[in-house]
């Protein structure tokens, strides 16, 4: 169920959605909308010069991502009229009349420090000329296959990759004895690796990351009433934030990762603070007689975005940390909330309620114009990519509690089913240094 601005008592129980009882397993994808002029690219396996088996399929793994981008059709293996793994091997007459445009092909052989030795090169087919050589070490495979997906989608688009970040998910399963049990995961951006980062049996909300990628915050009710939490994903080690009475809610970090915005009630009504982590001193952003919750930094770093009903009905603020000047960003329709600012500073994603269904939208924060995004009915918790390219949120297929993914301009859809219970409010992580 989407967030509605009464918000979190309501809401922080609110979080158990039907479930179902499911076994350990990652996210799949399924893309289920790409753009109709994608790039076509063939993706040559990597000779491997190893004597045991190849531990990752490397060049699977890069079409996979360039292909979950819904920007790139990759060549089907099958389908390769020659497998080439250095320049003198490669005839670009036999690509072009594949109609491929792009050409990766590489080597692999192990290295030293149990380490990988990677050399790949990507070819403009058309143009019949190298778009870039490059070697590497690599210590992990799939690390390093998806920092050659980044390397070849940020080459041919012109856009950084964010292939090699990781994503933040809350699963709800139903155990054996009815109980439901909650767990707080985390994934590589292709569902892979996924790993449980705290569980427990009672409700927990609302995960964000640090700007280093290490650190998570996030609600808990393990104390019998919700508080944040800090959480270091390296060590597992954890700190209560915040446990004051009544709501504490919705943490999201400042861009400089030295703060915490957050909604509490502990004067009374649900405000928007910030407490610097350093000292534990808080300041209260906003004073009003409405429900003001949901901040989010903005890139900047001075400024935050806010859900609030102090106009009659649930729209985004911007609230201005230094002056505390606050205003409204949001007019079309009686419902906008949960509002984010994608990491160029252009578009604010949102959900957005049109015809009695939640849908995830866009606005451009310059011109003005509105967009809807997806086509789902019950959608919540946008989270952009950190290179602001598409946008993860949590949706409901056949009652059940799922993600899926969308390109900011709406035209790349992808769904990432899982079989463990009920998955909600995903995060994308920032670029991580892996």
């Amino acid at each position: 169920m989407v967030r509605s601005i009464e918000f979190i008592t309501v809401l922080l129980v609110a979080v158990l959605f039907p479930v179902c009882v499911s076994a350990a397993q990652e996210l799949t994808i399924e893309i289920t909308q790409g753009v109709d002029n994608a790039t076509s690219i063939a993706v040559v396996p990597f000779e491997w010069q190893g004597s045991e088996i190849m531990p990752e399929d490397v060049a699977q793994i890069v079409a996979a991502d360039l292909e979950r981008s819904g920007q790139f059709v990759p060549l089907p293996v099958g389908d390769m009229l020659s497998r080439p793994s250095s320049k003198t091997d490669v005839f670009f007459r036999d690509w072009r009349a594949l109609g491929v445009e792009y050409l990766l092909i590489g080597q692999i052989k192990p290295g030293k420090q149990r380490k990988y030795d990677v050399e790949y090169q990507l070819f403009d087919v058309y143009g019949g000329n190298s778009v870039f050589h490059t070697d590497a070490s690599m210590e992990h495979l799939r690390d390093g296959a998806h920092h050659v997906s980044d390397r070849v989608y940020e080459a041919i688009t012109g856009i950084k990759g964010a292939f090699s970040t990781e994503i933040l998910y809350i699963t709800v399963e139903r155990t054996s004895a009815g109980k439901q049990f909650f767990r707080l995961r985390k994934a590589d951006a292709d569902g892979h690796r996924s790993r449980t980062i705290f569980e427990d049996s009672e409700p927990i909300l609302s995960p964000t990351w640090s700007p280093n990628g290490r650190h998570v915050a996030f609600v808990s009710f393990k104390s019998s009433r919700p508080a944040i939490y800090v959480q270091d994903t390296w060590t597992g080690k954890q700190q209560k934030i915040t446990s004051f009475k009544g709501i504490n809610g919705a943490p999201d970090w400042s861009p400089d990762g030295k703060k915490l915005a957050m909604t509490l009630s502990k004067d009374g009504n649900p405000e928007i603070y910030m407490m610097d982590l350093s000292t534990k001193k808080m300041t209260r952003l906003t004073k009003h007689y409405a429900i003001d919750t949901e901040p989010r930094w903005a890139p900047d770093g001075k400024t935050l975005v806010f859900t609030s009903n102090r106009g009659g009905s649930p729209q985004v603020y911007q609230l201005n940390v230094s002056d505390k000047t606050v205003r409204r960003l949001t007019f079309e329709g009686s419902y906008n909330a949960r509002g984010d600012i994608t990491p160029d500073g252009q578009y604010l994603v949102m959900v957005h309620r049109a015809g009695g269904l939640f849908h995830i939208a866009v606005q451009h924060l310059m011109r003005g114009s509105f967009s809807i995004i997806t086509e789902t009915a019950l959608d919540e918790s946008p989270s952009v990519a950190p290179n602001g390219s598409m946008l993860i949120y949590a949706t409901q297929r056949g009652g059940q509690g799922v993600l899926a993914a969308v390109s900011i301009d709406g035209r790349v859809k992808i769904r990432l089913p899982s079989s463990r219970g009920a998955v909600r409010e995903p995060a994308w992580s920032p670029f991580l240094n892996r």
